[in-house]
């Protein structure tokens, strides 16, 4: 289980980069177990949420079980797609 764990942090990392999506998201390999906290702001939660129906906590703590070969795409692509539209406020960033 932690290997697939592992290796869905390390497919979405490498979509995200592929896509050229803002924002540095080595902290998605450097976490470990379950869950990873995205460093996704409120806003863009609520959009993912909303607009794509990937669901996380208001803070943007993702299940990494949730990820899969099936919907990794889908799911890269709306976080590049939801950071375009909803780009950071640099003095709030966290990430």
């Amino acid at each position: 289980m932690s290997s697939r764990i592992k290796e869905m942090r390390t497919s979405l990392y490498q979509k995200l980069i592929q896509k050229g999506t803002p924002g540095n998201w080595e902290h998605i390999t450097q976490q470990i177990g379950m869950f990873s906290y995205t460093g996704l702001s409120e806003t863009q939660v609520e959009c993912l949420i909303n607009n794509y129906h990937i669901y996380m906590l208001r803070s943007g703590r993702i299940n990494m079980c949730g990820l899969n070969e099936s919907n990794l795409d889908y799911v890269a692509n709306a976080i590049y797609e939801t950071i375009l539209l909803y780009p950071h406020n640099k003095e709030n960033c966290t990430c």
